[in-house]
This record gives C-alpha cells, structure tokens and sequence, in this order.
C-alpha cells in the first residue's frame, strides 16, 4: 500500500512546478492589480497579504527593478510569500535589497508602509541589504 503513495510523489512534484513556485523579476507596476513586467515583456499580477499590498502599493517602489519571492497561482495571479519571510526586493546598484521601512523618530523597524505604530509619524522607505 505505501508503494502506492510513492508513485504519487511526481505527480504531486509536477504539479508544484506547474504551479511555478520560486521568485519573478521585473518592473513593478501600478494599477488595481499590481504588475510585474518580465524582461521578456510578460505581465504578471502579483497579489499577497494584507501586508504584501501594501507594500505592492507604494509609490516609492513602483517602477523599480522589483522581485517577488511567492508561488504562480492557479489562477494566473503570482502569490507573494508572507510578509514575515521577507518576499520583497528592489535591485538597485547591482545588489538585492530586501523592503523594509523606518521611523527615524522612534528608531522602529517595519515590513511594510504606514505610520509608525508608536509616534504616528510616516515611516521612510529604507532598502537594506539581508544579512544571513
């Protein structure tokens, strides 16, 4: 019976790549749905968390060289991965920059636009390199 379920196991791996998990690159894009235009001219709507959309949304990173780590959807709709695991870069300067925002004010750290949750201030757009 377990030989069974281990004929499975491809078609469950071709499905996953089907569905083409991994990472797109390109030029975001504004609109209703964000875009991403691939170099080879493709324009791929990305959507993702509540978060994710934010992000997705601002004006400050609309129009740069933008990446996105997630999972193509069934429905043709690239899935960002949750905010917390840091799905979004801008290239710039030929380094990968993960999208995180500041407020200078209270020295706090955040994934995403908005106002700083302790001074309200609006927190800056502040692009940094990942240390792992």
């Amino acid at each position: 019976m377990r030989r069974r379920y281990l004929l499975l196991f491809p078609l469950i791996a071709a499905r996953a790549a089907e569905l083409g998990a991994g990472t797109i690159r390109g030029w975001l894009t504004a609109g209703d749905q964000p875009l991403v235009v691939t170099s080879d001219g493709r324009r791929i709507p990305v959507d993702g968390d509540e978060q994710v959309r934010g992000v997705l949304r601002d004006k400050r990173v609309i129009g740069s060289d933008f990446e996105v780590v997630g999972q193509m959807g069934a429905n043709g709709v690239f899935m960002a991965a949750p905010i917390h695991e840091n799905p979004l870069f801008v290239h710039k300067g030929g380094k990968r920059l993960y999208v995180t925002y500041w407020c200078d004010v209270c020295a706090i750290r955040t994934r995403t636009p908005g106002v700083c949750w302790c001074c309200q201030e609006e927190t800056e757009l502040d692009l940094r390199e990942r240390k792992d």
